[in-house]
């Protein structure tokens, strides 16, 4: 709830002030005393490593979890109470990470739980056709049925619900939107889209608080950076002029260029263990021999998920292991701690005596959660206690610590930071040495350059083949759309 005294002398002209912000959870403390400032029309880009506290501060700000302690001004009137029913009547709305759509319900119902309004006969229709235009303005072109249940949706359509409903206004106007890894499921399409959507947003004076692992998203939108690492914003600078290093740099991490194994081309000749048939002519066979990576590419929605289970399902020959993209539905088992989401997959190689060993699946959990560098109290942690990116790094130590031969990868880096990707890119390539396989569908360009071959889908097909050092943008997006080489 708002007071009714604007404190207009300490925030004037600033939509958001926030002044020592701390939240605690236990002996955990995700927010040490943040001060925060944004705009009114501004794109303020907040970057950081998992459990930087990127995601608390939003959550703090959004009404859905109440800080500990520090002063709240929005709008020009100091914050009392903030929920996020006063937060929605202000015009302040998030795009969750972990998408909080209703599954059992379509999207125009789901744009009737945030818009009160949206009542008496003929609410349907008003909220139809209120998500509709939001969709046909952010993604035209998007061809989502909007009567349609969430749950028969693709992650990446409903990612796009979401953002179009958080878009959507009635009598209360959108002032602030938080978006939080909101391309983290999109194609490169729907991305680009978002983005100059979130620009014009900005014209018309909303202001956007845009979280994202994607640093070139950050450079192309954004009028400000802030960086967050442990708790604390550490930097705040214009985004004018910074470059990609200068981001990284900033949060303390050095990128590593890729080198392409010289192994690469020994290993290609050895027995295939994937070799994967297509549905036709046109469909090319996916074949995979030991230590080889193999990425999927292509525009997103276009049968690289489909491929993917339908080897999992085809692999009997040796242990197959999958990495979900989508945690919430495929991946995480909600009630669980971090040791039993990661030693799921490993149960029979930890059996002595038809019992699983407690201090060896223990050990296990341990290994593999400094390997990815897992931030948590401990490992019986609850694993919905992480955040998303941490919540993904366990999945990934779930396949490697297993037994699997092959892995396959449904774009298993969604809200992982770039620093940690760094680390589990070298992961990878260090597993392929030792012979394993890799089956790697990603939404990011720069992720397929860690690949010895692609394979590019257009319309359920894949359709070309690329060689690793033949990998570039502009073929990937020619056999995509058609061309030459598709």
């Amino acid at each position: 709830m708002l007071s009714s005294q604007a404190d207009a002398g300490t925030a004037a002209g600033l939509l958001i002030k926030a002044r020592g912000v701390r939240k605690s959870f236990g002996a955990v403390h995700a927010l040490v005393g943040v001060n925060f400032t944004l705009d009114p029309g501004e794109v303020l880009g907040l970057v950081g490593h998992n459990g930087a506290g990127k995601s608390t501060l939003m959550n703090v700000l959004s009404g859905a979890i109440q800080r500990t302690e520090g002063t709240f001004v929005y709008n020009g009137q100091p914050v009392e109470r903030w929920g996020t029913a006063e937060a929605q009547a202000n015009g302040l709305r998030c795009i969750f990470q972990e998408l909080s759509l209703c599954a059992n319900l379509s999207a125009a119902e789901n744009t009737r739980i945030i818009h009160r309004s949206l009542r008496g006969i003929g609410w349907r229709h008003r909220a139809r056709s209120l998500i509709s235009a939001a969709l046909d303005d952010i993604f035209p072109c998007h061809s989502i049925d909007v009567d349609a249940k969430i749950a028969d949706l693709s992650i990446g359509e409903r990612q796009m619900v979401e953002i179009a409903r958080a878009f959507t206004e009635t009598e209360d106007k959108v002032r602030c939107v938080i978006l939080d890894e909101p391309t983290s499921a999109l194609g490169h399409k729907p991305a680009e889209q978002l983005l100059a959507y979130i620009k014009t947003a900005s014209a018309r004076g909303v202001a956007c608080i845009l979280i994202t692992h994607r640093l070139n998203e950050i450079l192309a939108v954004c009028n400000r950076v802030v960086v967050m690492m442990d708790g604390a914003i550490v930097g705040d600078r214009p985004a004018a002029r910074l470059t990609r290093t200068d981001l990284v740099g900033m949060m303390g991490n050095i990128e590593t260029p890729h080198e392409r194994s010289p192994a690469f081309r020994q290993r290609s000749k050895q027995a295939l263990v994937v070799d994967h048939a297509g549905m036709d002519d046109a469909d090319l066979p996916i074949r995979a021999a030991p230590g080889e990576i193999i990425g999927f590419a292509g525009l997103d929605g276009h049968g690289q998920r489909e491929r993917l289970r339908a080897i999992y399902t085809a692999t009997r020959k040796v242990p197959v292991a999958f990495v979900a993209g989508d945690r919430g539905i495929e991946g995480v088992m909600p009630l669980w701690s971090i040791a039993d989401n990661l030693t799921i997959r490993s149960l029979n190689v930890l059996q002595k005596g038809g019992f699983v060993s407690p201090s060896a699946a223990r050990k296990l959990v341990e290994t593999w959660s400094q390997r990815l560098k897992v931030k948590a109290p401990s490992i019986d942690t609850p694993i919905l206690s992480l955040s998303g990116g941490n919540q993904q790094k366990v999945l990934f130590a779930r396949a490697l610590a297993s037994d699997g031969e092959v892995i396959l990868l449904d774009d298993p880096m969604r809200g992982v930071d770039v620093g940690t990707k760094q680390e589990v890119y070298q992961l990878i390539r260090d597993e392929a040495e030792r012979g394993r396989i890799f089956i790697w569908y990603t939404t990011e360009f720069e992720e397929l350059k860690n690949c010895d071959r692609l394979y590019v889908f257009r319309e359920n097909r894949a359709v070309a083949e690329v060689p690793g050092d033949e990998i570039d943008h502009n073929r990937i997006l020619e056999a995509s759309f058609g061309g030459a080489n598709g």
